[in-house]
């Protein structure tokens, strides 16, 4: 299973693509909307992360996904403008999320 992100900006989407992970940028509701749909439909890619500022475009729907969809994991990330240091936040809800403590990650998740 694959990584996908979702995000607002260029600078995350970036950092992902270095290790490893492809996604896309996106502004506006209806098309992340749609993108998240048929992303959660490809039987290739299991984890979702998407920027917390696409998350504040529909929260709703976000919520319910994660608790209805039982095939993909979207896990929020902040963006370059989150108040800690991504790299640690971002391991650490990856790590939680697969089970699997990453190095130098302490698997508890910010709050």
């Amino acid at each position: 299973m694959k990584f996908y992100v979702l995000s607002d900006n260029t600078d995350t989407l970036v950092g992902m693509r270095l290790i490893g992970i492809e996604g896309e940028i996106i502004h506006e509701r209806e098309h992340f909307l749609n993108r998240l749909e048929s992303i959660i439909n490809d039987d290739d890619i299991g984890i979702v992360l998407v920027t917390s500022v696409l998350v504040g475009l529909a929260p709703e729907v976000i919520s319910e996904l994660k608790l209805q969809d039982t095939k993909s994991l979207i896990v929020e990330i902040p963006d370059r403008h989150g108040k800690i240091d991504i790299g640690k936040k971002i391991d650490a809800y990856v790590s939680h999320a697969i089970g699997v403590k990453l190095e130098g990650s302490t698997n508890e998740l910010p709050e």
